[in-house]
């Protein structure tokens, strides 16, 4: 088994059916929720959607059950990934996609109505406020950004995370995490507005405002 495959090699890997865990230094590994991502939008997923204002883009979007679900619902929608498989499932549901790191340059650069944020993916890049940051860049003014957040009594910063298959097992990255807890601190440290936080059975959302 490999120690230093890439993420993109061992989330591949879980997109399309083996078992991962992901685990901190100091943690037991624990699985990997993929089977809620790769199975078909939810009527929890739908709520969550009802926040989505215009054209969005899904970053982070897997397997695109939310990418897919979008544009069923008529909105202009985009998903971006790191891995190519999930790009590919992401089409294969219908939705459009694209292989792109969200802080390389993207479509649509100050024109989108929303940027979702959802199954965690707050945490892309182990650095919330520096993420935030570059999604505001993303958006119109009286843009939104709709992420999915941690309960409260949580902790918002991040830490170092490893994700492990059958096959290979990554190096340790960072991962960011927002507990509703600290999102109007951090909500005010990246000049965006706390609209609205609402709870959708055990999963919690928040809508961040642009007013530039």
């Amino acid at each position: 088994m490999s120690s230093s495959a890439a993420f993109e090699l061992v989330f591949a890997h879980a997109l399309q059916g083996e078992a991962c865990t992901i685990r901190t230094p100091d943690s037991a590994p624990v699985p990997l929720p993929i089977e809620d991502w790769t199975r078909s939008a939810g009527p929890v997923d739908r709520l969550f959607l009802r926040h989505c204002a215009g054209a969005t883009i899904d970053v982070g979007c897997g397997p695109g059950r939310l990418t897919a679900e979008l544009a069923v619902a008529g909105h202009v929608a985009l998903g971006i990934d790191i891995v190519h498989e999930a790009v590919d499932q992401t089409r294969r549901r219908g939705g459009a996609a694209l292989h792109r790191d969200v802080f390389d340059r993207l479509p649509g650069e100050g024109r989108w109505d929303t940027v979702l944020l959802a199954d965690g993916n707050v945490g892309i890049g182990g650095d919330p406020p520096a993420l935030l940051t570059r999604l505001r860049t993303l958006l119109r003014a009286g843009g939104r950004i709709v992420v999915e957040v941690e309960p409260p009594g949580r902790p918002t910063g991040s830490a170092d995370v490893q994700l492990a298959c059958r096959c290979a097992v990554t190096t340790f990255f960072r991962w960011g995490r927002v507990g509703v807890d600290g999102l109007p601190a951090l909500a005010a440290r990246v000049g965006l507005v706390l609209r609205a936080i609402d709870r959708y059975d055990e999963r919690w959302c928040a809508v961040l405002g642009v007013d530039r």
